[in-house]
């Protein structure tokens, strides 16, 4: 999904002053970030406000209303903007040199960050869940907002397959790939229950998609994984029956529209990055989390997740 990298040159000011949010991370991380986001839309009306991340992730980022993307392929260069056109600048991505480095190059009337050798601000609590560092880190720089505001705008597309369960059968990394064999077993039992299963995925994920329909014996037709551009997918999330998924922007977005889904967690700690309060269930086992995000093999908090604990939680969400 991701665009390739072009420069981008600063358009003129349109007379407002600039916000700027950097936070040049994937669509889950850009989804935990909403609450902060909705706090700085409404402690800002009058500023332009602008997102700095991929610029794949403009259709999600539309969701939020508001934001203006800015296309930035991480932390690898500055940021597409000369020095001290920004007048309020907000560090959402992290608390390390490279961030903070970034945030102090637009030299921004004001900074909103966590504490460092050269701004004030709170200390960086790694066991804080993501809603609630944002806005923690926003609340000491007195804005408010609020943890569990995650709602995304209805997409302005239609979702190909409304009522469709959809198995999210992919994953950015190999450590959060539920087995092939589990998510076929799943779908072969959702469709047995009456339920329209639907797969879904990005395009390098189509053949793993393909694999899964192949095993669960349903018609091709029903892998989604690379055809749906991003609007599409979330209107297929918002959308949906239920939704099964690893800890990723398939899981997020079904926390944003309240859409009933099943979490599997492998080396990610759901305290961390799990949904809010609402009809989603998280599965994993802690106690054999390896908890190594970028490992080729699935965590062994994943691999402990069997399909009858998935069939079990659809059940208990009352959709059996």
């Amino acid at each position: 999904m991701d665009a390739p990298h072009e420069a981008v040159v600063h358009e003129p000011a349109d007379g407002r002053p600039e916000l700027l949010v950097l936070r040049a991370l994937k669509l889950g991380d850009l989804l935990v970030a909403v609450p902060a986001l909705k706090g700085l839309r409404q402690a800002f009306p009058g500023h332009r406000l602008r997102y700095a991340a991929q610029g794949w992730l403009s259709e999600a980022l539309g969701l939020v209303g508001g934001y203006e993307l800015l296309p930035t392929h991480g932390l690898d260069e500055p940021l597409a903007l000369p020095p001290g056109v920004v007048d309020v600048a907000v560090n959402l991505h992290g608390s390390g040199p490279e961030s903070q480095g970034r945030i102090e190059a637009l030299k921004a009337r004001r900074t909103l960050g966590h504490r460092s050798a050269h701004r004030n601000g709170p200390h960086w609590r790694p066991e804080l869940h993501e809603r609630e560092r944002w806005v923690r880190l926003l609340e000491w720089h007195g804005i408010d907002a609020d943890p569990l505001d995650v709602q995304l705008d209805t997409p302005q597309v239609p979702s190909p397959v409304p009522g469709a369960s959809v198995l999210h059968v992919g994953a950015a990394y190999g450590s959060r790939l539920w087995p092939a064999e589990r998510f076929a077993a799943v779908a072969t039992a959702l469709t047995e229950a009456g339920h329209q299963v639907v797969f879904t995925g990005g395009s390098s994920e189509r053949d793993r998609a393909d694999e899964v329909c192949r095993l669960a014996g349903i018609p091709g037709t029903a892998v989604l994984a690379g055809v749906l551009g991003l609007g599409e997918f979330a209107a297929t999330i918002a959308a949906a029956r239920l939704v099964v998924s690893a800890d990723t922007g398939a899981a997020h977005l079904a926390s944003a529209y309240g859409t009933p889904s099943v979490v599997l967690f492998g080396p990610a700690p759901p305290e961390i990055w799990g949904p809010p309060p609402g009809p989603h269930i998280v599965l994993t086992r802690a106690e054999l989390r390896r908890g190594d995000t970028f490992a080729a093999r699935p965590d062994p908090a994943l691999l402990a997740v069997q399909a009858s604990d998935v069939m079990a939680a659809v059940k208990a969400l009352g959709l059996l």
